[in-house]
């Protein structure tokens, strides 16, 4: 079993914008600055009445981050776990023939790879906000993942430890279940 240590970044916001341009800034240091070589992150934003939905995502799809080309990523699952609703509201259980098998995968591992008091003050730090941005990043990027944060009112950083093989074996196991259902 060969797991890997992240970190997952949340950022808590006033406003979209803020948690876009942030977004926006942690996409540059991969795409223009080269300084990520793999990345999910998951932009969420509270409706007014309250339910959280996912409205920008990215998961890079070199790692397990695009798991089978479903597009969806560890950032995506953690987001899940913690508001599953989230999935409805942002579209994502159609992502893929069996999406909602895929998400559920992914956010156990999610869960799975963090403490329970660390996956409570994440739900806790997320609702304290208008707009939040989570960024699950391999660990010696941290800093710079921070600093791309910047106009977040609040940042927080915990160790997520993946079994990143599981998760694709348990993905496609939940795309293959979900292709054999629609038929």
């Amino acid at each position: 079993m060969a797991v890997d240590t992240f970190i997952a970044y949340v950022g808590v916001y006033d406003s979209a914008a803020d948690a876009d341009a942030d977004y926006e800034l942690v996409k540059d240091l991969h795409t223009e600055a080269g300084l990520i070589d793999s990345y999910d992150a998951a932009v969420v934003e509270r409706r007014a009445d309250g339910k959280v939905k996912i409205t920008k995502k990215h998961e890079t799809p070199t790692r397990v981050g695009g798991v089978l080309g479903a597009g969806v990523g560890l950032a995506t699952g953690l987001v899940v776990a913690l508001f599953p609703f989230a999935a409805i509201g942002g579209g994502l259980l159609a992502v893929t023939t069996g999406g909602g098998a895929v998400l559920g995968a992914l956010a156990g591992h999610a869960v799975a790879g963090m403490s329970r008091h660390d996956l409570k003050e994440l739900g806790e730090h997320l609702d304290a906000g208008q707009a939040g941005l989570v960024v699950v990043g391999v660990s010696d990027m941290g800093a710079k993942i921070e600093r791309a944060m910047k106009k977040a009112k609040k940042l927080q950083a915990k160790q997520l430890k993946a079994d990143t093989a599981a998760i694709e074996a348990d993905a496609k196991s939940a795309q293959e279940h979900g292709a054999k259902s629609a038929t």
